[in-house]
């Protein structure tokens, strides 16, 4: 170490211009544009490029003649979806006056399609392999052909004309009210009664009498944990003084609207699982129904506890906050007797007097 010390010194004694450069100093030499550098002309790059050119090549007529694009369009064995690729769906909707109107969300080009449903719930393949048929079966009635119906009498009543005050009068209802049922139809293979959809009502009169919403939030959460639908509020529509609820001011009821998939999965469980074990329970009323193919019964809050989806998690749902609530089946049928052939047959039991 004492030995390499003074060499370290020394070197930096040494001024830095008088030790060699390791990279050896070329010669530099600039090129300088001259003015005797040879100019080419445009005919010299003009004969670079090739002399002959596809466009100059003549179609002959007979092919030009012969060019179909739609018959060569059509021949293709396939084809692509028109929809899908032709036409784009406007991004908002502009009201139904607009010239340029969207297509349905069951169309592929709609921009709200969604694909599938790739599987049925059960209860629909049951009243689509099974209950159809049946009620198909056991409502025909056959017409040979050429049969005439026989005439019947008009359902409004005309004024006897007693009187010159009846000139332009109103037709009257038909005798014993003045409410005009639905005409029931003679089921085909394209009117067979079916679910529309499921309501779910459920009336709340602790919300307001109590002051405390609380008792709401928990049938909402316990209503659209059975439905699987976001539920909707309702203020009351009239005063009821001894519960304290004022009209318009209160949220005293929670409603659910079931469609489709989430219709079936409800009836389902419904069916399969809560009505079987309700102790002591005889089935719906055979009074229960507004003459026009709606079914509607109640569940108490001890029967809605049975449902899996409130089981399963009952620790989370105070159990004296648990709500009632109202079931109304929509059917297409237009007769309480043609509904409750349909929800018979679906595993809903009706007792007592049958009322159409």
């Amino acid at each position: 170490m004492a030995a390499r010390e003074p060499s370290r010194y020394l070197t930096r004694a040494f001024p830095r211009a008088s030790v060699p450069s390791i990279r050896p100093q070329g010669f530099l030499s600039r090129r300088n544009v001259s003015d005797e550098a040879p100019v080419r002309r445009l005919s010299d790059h003009l004969t670079e490029l090739e002399s002959a050119s596809s466009l100059s090549t003549a179609v002959p007529d007979s092919a030009a003649a012969s060019f179909d694009p739609l018959a060569r369009a059509a021949a293709r064995k396939n084809q692509l979806p028109r929809g899908r690729y032709q036409f784009r769906s406007p991004k908002y909707n502009r009201g139904p006056l607009h010239p340029h109107q969207p297509p349905p969300p069951s169309h592929p080009s709609s921009r709200l399609f969604v694909p599938g449903p790739f599987s049925a719930p059960r209860a629909e393949q049951t009243f689509d392999s099974t209950v159809s048929p049946d009620i198909m079966t056991l409502c025909y009635v056959h017409t040979p052909p050429g049969f005439k119906p026989p005439p019947k009498s008009a359902r409004l009543r005309e004024w006897d004309d007693s009187s010159p005050y009846h000139k332009n009068r109103v037709l009257r209802g038909p005798r014993g009210g003045d409410v005009l049922r639905l005409l029931r139809k003679p089921i085909k293979f394209n009117n067979i009664p079916e679910i529309e959809r499921i309501t779910i009502h459920s009336y709340v009169k602790n919300a307001a009498a109590e002051r405390n919403s609380s008792w709401l939030h928990v049938a909402g959460i316990a209503v659209q944990a059975i439905s699987n639908v976001r539920v909707e509020t309702f203020k009351s529509k009239s005063n009821v003084a001894p519960w304290g609820i004022a009209s318009g001011r209160d949220s005293v009821a929670v409603k659910a609207e079931l469609y489709g998939e989430n219709m079936y999965h409800f009836l389902g469980k419904l069916v399969d699982v809560v009505l079987p074990r309700i102790k002591d329970w005889e089935g719906v009323k055979g009074s229960s129904g507004d003459s026009s193919g709606n079914i509607t019964f109640g569940l108490i809050p001890e029967n809605v506890a049975l449902f899996p989806e409130l089981e399963v998690n009952y620790d989370m749902y105070p159990p004296k906050m648990i709500p009632g609530c109202h079931i109304t089946l929509h059917t297409t049928a237009r007769t309480d007797k043609d509904a409750r052939l349909l929800l018979s047959a679906m595993g809903i039991p009706f007792y007592g007097k049958i009322v159409n």
